[in-house]
C-alpha cells in the first residue's frame, strides 16, 4: 500500500444496550466512512476505549475492522500499552489479521526515559513489517516526545510516521525540519494548522460524525493549495471540531453519534455518559449541521 496521508478517523468502538461489543454496528460503520470519503481509519486509539476492552474484544475489532475495509483505504491499529512484551503481541497480530500500520502511544504510566523509550519502539517496530505511527499526546501519557526525540525515533526501521498532538504547531514544522523524509507528520488535535505546517495528515475525532468534510480539508489545502476556501470550511466546522475536544472526546463523540442515528452505545466505566444538559447540546448540534447516519 501506498504511504499514509491525509484524514484518518480514529474510530470509536460501539456498544449494544448492554455494553458489549457491537461489531454489525462496527461494520456498517466501517462501510459508511469510506462512503464518505475518508482516506484512513485508526481503531482502538484513545478514542475507541482501547483501555477498556479484554483482549478477545481488541481482536474482533481488528477482525471486523480490517475484513470491512478490504483494503479500500489503510487501516492503522493502535497497539499501545505499558508492557512492551504486550504492544509487539498486539502489533504482530494486527499484522497476522491483516493491518497495514500500528499507531503506538508512548508506555503510559511509567515515565520512560529517552533510551527506554527508544528501546520501546525499536522492539515494536523490528517485530512488525508494517509501519509504526508513534504517537505523541504529553496531556495523557506524562511523556513528551519533543522534535529532537522524534529526530533519534526516526532513526528507527519502520517508525515512519507520528501523530503530533502536543498542541503545538510548530513542532510539525520542527518534525519535518529535523527529520526530513524519514517521518511523516499528521497532526493530532490541530487538522488545518498542521496540514499548514507541512503535515501530510491528521488522525481526527471530528471525522467520527463528519467524514466527508474533515477529509476535504486536507485535500484543500494538501492537494489543491486552496487554503483559505480550507480555512472557510474549519471554522464552518469548528463546532463540531471543539465539541468532541478535551475530555469529551469520547461520550460528546458517542452522544453525537446516537443523535445521528448510529448505535454508539455509551463509553465504558470510569467514563460516564454526559450530562442532560450537555447530551442536549449535542443534539442541537446534530439539527444544526444536518449530521446523520444512512438507516
Amino acid at each position: 500500500m501506498s504511504a499514509f496521508r491525509g484524514t484518518f478517523t480514529v474510530c470509536v468502538t460501539p456498544f449494544d444496550p448492554e455494553g458489549r461489543l457491537d461489531l454489525k454496528a462496527l461494520a456498517a460503520y466501517v462501510d459508511w466512512q469510506i462512503a464518505e470519503g475518508i482516506h484512513g481509519l485508526i481503531p482502538l486509539g484513545s478514542t475507541g476505549e482501547f483501555l477498556s476492552l479484554s483482549p478477545e474484544e481488541t481482536t474482533a475489532v481488528v477482525e471486523t475492522v480490517v475484513n470491512t475495509a478490504r483494503k479500500r483505504v489503510p487501516v492503522l491499529i493502535g497497539t499501545g500499552h505499558e508492557d512492551t512484551r504486550e504492544v509487539v503481541r498486539r502489533s504482530r497480530e494486527a499484522e497476522r489479521l491483516g493491518a497495514d500500520g500500528v499507531m503506538i502511544i508512548p508506555p503510559f504510566y511509567c515515565t520512560p526515559s529517552e533510551d527506554e523509550l527508544y528501546h520501546h519502539y525499536k522492539t515494536a517496530a523490528d517485530a512488525i513489517g508494517i509501519p509504526v505511527m508513534v504517537y505523541n499526546n504529553p496531556a495523557v501519557t506524562n511523556v513528551d516526545l519533543v522534535p529532537r526525540i522524534v529526530a533519534r525515533l526516526a532513526t528507527i526501521e519502520g517508525c515512519q510516521y507520528i501523530k503530533e498532538s502536543s498542541l503545538e504547531v510548530t513542532r510539525v514544522r520542527d518534525i519535518i525540519r529535523l527529520c526530513g523524509d524519514r517521518m511523516t507528520v499528521f497532526g493530532g488535535v490541530l487538522g488545518f494548522e498542521s496540514f499548514v505546517e507541512g503535515a501530510e495528515g491528521w488522525v481526527a475525532v471530528a471525522s467520527n460524525v463528519a467524514p466527508k468534510p474533515m477529509a476535504r480539508l486536507f485535500e484543500l489545502v494538501a492537494d489543491e493549495g486552496k487554503v483559505f476556501e480550507a480555512r472557510d470550511l474549519y471554522l464552518r466546522w469548528l463546532p463540531v471540531i471543539e465539541a468532541v475536544f478535551g475530555p469529551l472526546f469520547v461520550s460528546g463523540t458517542k452522544s453525537l453519534m446516537n443523535h445521528m442515528g448510529f448505535p454508539a452505545g455509551l463509553p465504558r466505566p470510569p467514563r460516564l455518559p454526559l450530562a442532560a444538559a450537555q447530551d442536549s447540546e449535542m443534539a442541537k448540534l446534530v439539527a444544526q449541521f444536518g449530521l446523520r447516519f444512512p438507516s
